[in-house]
């Protein structure tokens, strides 16, 4: 059974774990790189948890058992919306509704704050991506923006309202 659990100093090393191993099966899914993160030392990865631990952020870990096989993060932003942040499932994982409790969870936890939109870039190449978000009620805003790892790629702004 699957467990959607916060990231919290106690589970630093599964959240490093899921993250680095999100960074190398999926490298266009996220602004950073695996070879980046791989340097960051303990103090490093204690900060990114207590940011995502506070009244700004948010981040899960999706759980089966003991394995980490998902990770989501939600950040607070202006204009009373929060971003989904960070988000992946394990290939092994995916099409069996992890994804959909990352997603809902971090909803919950930004309507728990009153805030009435949750927004994500993806990139415009992938479509599995694009088609999940779809299903969770996500649409495209018009807003897109270069990649910052290749600038070639575009990144689409989808939204989807809280109330």
């Amino acid at each position: 059974m699957i467990c959607i659990d916060p990231i919290t100093p106690a589970n630093t090393h599964l959240f490093r774990q899921i993250r680095l191993r999100a960074l190398q099966e999926s490298p266009s899914a996220f602004c950073s790189t695996y070879a980046t993160e791989f340097a960051f030392d303990e103090a490093e990865w204690a900060r990114r948890v207590e940011r995502w631990g506070g009244e700004q952020g948010i981040g899960f870990l999706a759980m089966d058992a003991d394995r980490p096989c998902g990770l989501a993060g939600g950040l607070v932003q202006p204009g009373n919306q929060a971003q989904l942040v960070s988000m992946w499932t394990a290939p092994e994982y995916r099409r069996q509704r992890v994804g959909r409790l990352l997603v809902e969870s971090v909803a919950e936890w930004a309507a728990g704050r009153g805030l009435q939109l949750l927004t994500l870039m993806v990139t415009s190449v992938n479509e599995p991506a694009i088609r999940f978000y779809e299903s969770l009620g996500f649409i495209r805003t018009g807003g897109s923006e270069p990649y910052p790892n290749d600038p070639a790629l575009m990144e689409w702004e989808m939204a989807r309202r809280l109330d």
